[in-house]
């Protein structure tokens, strides 16, 4: 996961461009990029990167709906298709009520349903460049599209049962965040997989966020109290306690994968055999100063990169 550094405005796009060069050079086989409520567009973060880099798979780690009309939606991401070539994936979700409802003042409601009319726009814009011809109770679109013929996946942050339905359905699988190894294996793949062999899609992709931390034995604890100091406010969404009652983690510190290269593989490893196709890793630093916490960063993705042939 790569996303921009909080102020340091000058800076942003300079780091947002070098940390996916150094992703590519370390031989990630994807980069993930949040949409952050109040910081950079992760649509032009991807356009970025994909200009500065010629191999890696680029996504987003999820894209609100509510927030673009389809239309919309469909031009930037098949303009990010094109500079792309052929390396982008639409990462799509319904977001939290306390985003929509209480930041934006819009309607939080039927999300399952609302998602579903708008893929109807989305797969038809992605299916080939022409008029997009839609009618449903959420949208009437009627409108030329003419961006790339280079098709286009779709992943979506499916947590709730009807969600991992539609992903399974009308999506190439989800991406998700919060779900721990029992969560997945028997909320997320049984639920996704019946859903997309229903319709005779293939097997879905099954993108697990998983925050990691190199340390030594006796810091995991401190790395698991940094974990839900940064990443626990999504413990306040009711999407995200709903995917935690079906695991055994309580918090975002219980997912985390800590301790030392043993303690990370081993964590991977069960992630992997819950079912997951993609591991997404979100890099906890540790250390008491900026520069310990960049050595520490550092280290572990090196780390994590050598671990790619196995996982």
């Amino acid at each position: 996961m790569i996303g921009p550094e909080k102020g340091r405005y000058r800076e942003k796009v300079a780091r947002l461009i070098a940390d996916a060069e150094a992703a590519e050079r370390a031989g990630f086989d994807s980069i993930w990029v949040p949409q952050l409520p109040g910081d950079f567009d992760g649509l032009t973060a991807v356009a970025l990167m994909g200009r500065a880099t010629t191999r890696i798979e680029l996504g987003t780690a999820v894209m609100p709906i509510q927030t673009r009309h389809p239309v919309a939606m469909a031009q930037q991401a098949l303009s990010n298709q094109a500079v792309c070539e052929g390396r982008f994936t639409l990462g799509l979700g319904a977001s939290h009520h306390w985003i929509v409802e209480d930041m934006l003042g819009l309607p939080y409601e039927r999300l399952a349903h609302q998602m579903r009319n708008y893929l109807e726009v989305l797969n038809a814009a992605f299916a080939a460049p022409g008029p997009v011809d839609v009618e449903n109770d959420g949208y009437r679109v009627h409108n030329p599209l003419d961006v790339t013929d280079i098709p286009t996946p779709i992943l979506l942050g499916a947590l709730a049962p009807a969600m991992l339905r539609l992903a399974g359905e009308q999506a190439s699988g989800t991406i998700l965040w919060m779900a721990d190894e029992r969560a997945i294996a028997e909320h997320v793949v049984p639920r996704i997989s019946k859903a997309a062999a229903g319709v005779g899609r293939p097997a879905p992709r099954i993108v697990a966020g998983v925050p990691v931390c190199l340390c030594s034995k006796d810091e995991v604890d401190g790395a698991r109290i940094r974990a839900n100091q940064l990443l626990g406010h999504a413990e306040f969404s009711p999407n995200y306690q709903r995917l935690l009652e079906r695991g055994d983690a309580t918090d975002v510190g219980d997912i985390l994968a800590a301790g030392d290269e043993t303690a990370i593989v081993g964590r991977l490893r069960s992630f992997r055999d819950a079912g997951v196709t993609d591991l997404s890793v979100r890099i906890l630093p540790l250390g008491p100063n900026r520069d310990a916490r960049i050595e520490s960063r550092r280290r572990t993705m090196a780390f994590l990169a050598s671990l790619r042939p196995e996982l």
